[in-house]
């Protein structure tokens, strides 16, 4: 008969591994000696080294005594259920290992791929990072509040960057930092605002985008925050009958021509 010691030596694991083993089911409870200390037999250490074995080969230790009382075909499924599970589970740290490294460029926090894209094409265009990060904050709240429905938003975002009036108006956008409220090209900025807004609202593409009130009001507010301009830019328009930043209505017929 062997000690807990001897047996835990024999299978090749440590004494607290067995007491653990002990303790969750996987190994019985031996008798005790006339002292009072655990005695093992040789059955013992086999089913210890079976369970060390399965142990080491990734089994997780709540599937090992399915395995154990298993017969032979019920012990093969088994094998190749546990298998299949962490196979998904290296799918999963690889695609964890996989954002991590794009979190390393900072824009890739809670954004898609699309969004990205689009920041960096901003950057090519000129546009200061000072509102590269705005324009990413704002996305990913709205990529947090639609996310079925961000990659389409980002297709038309992409389409629009090829329109001159939208290359200009990012142009006008990165001179503005320290732009004041009555520099001319505050009122140049309105007017192909109005020119983008006019044929996006002829064109239909000006309806209800899926965000609740607060969160437009938020929006709105954050850009009000960000720029004396901004207010000015939207009492300019406010003017001429439009109103809203974030979702921008007509309150007043398009004249004709």
């Amino acid at each position: 008969m062997l000690t807990i010691s001897q047996l835990a030596r024999y299978a090749g694991v440590t004494v607290r591994a067995v007491r653990h083993y002990h303790q969750i089911g996987l190994l019985p409870e031996p008798e005790r000696n006339d002292s009072g200390y655990r005695t093992y037999n040789a059955a013992a250490v086999a089913r210890l080294i079976r369970i060390r074995t399965l142990a080491d080969a990734g089994v997780p230790l709540a599937r090992v005594q399915e395995l154990l009382d298993a017969s032979t075909e019920q012990f093969a499924e088994g094998i190749q259920e546990i298998d299949k599970e962490l196979r998904a589970e290296v799918r999963r740290l690889q695609d964890t290992r996989k954002r991590l490294a794009r979190l390393a460029t900072g824009d890739h926090l809670a954004l898609p791929q699309s969004v990205v894209a689009y920041l960096d094409r901003l950057r090519a265009l000129g546009v200061g990072e000072w509102y590269i990060e705005q324009e990413r904050d704002a996305w990913i709240m709205v990529a947090a509040q639609v996310p079925d429905q961000i990659e389409v938003v980002m297709a038309k975002k992409h389409e629009d960057l090829n329109d001159p009036d939208m290359v200009r108006l990012y142009g006008l956008i990165s001179g503005m930092l320290d732009c004041t409220v009555d520099d001319p090209r505050v009122v140049e900025f309105a007017d192909i605002l109005e020119r983008l807004l006019i044929r996006a609202v002829e064109a239909g593409e000006v309806g209800n985008d899926g965000f609740e009130e607060p969160f437009v009001d938020l929006l709105d507010a954050t850009v009000v925050e960000a720029s004396p301009v901004a207010e000015r830019i939207l009492a300019i328009l406010a003017e001429r009958g439009w109103k809203g930043w974030t979702r921008i209505e007509r309150v007043q017929k398009i004249s004709p021509g």
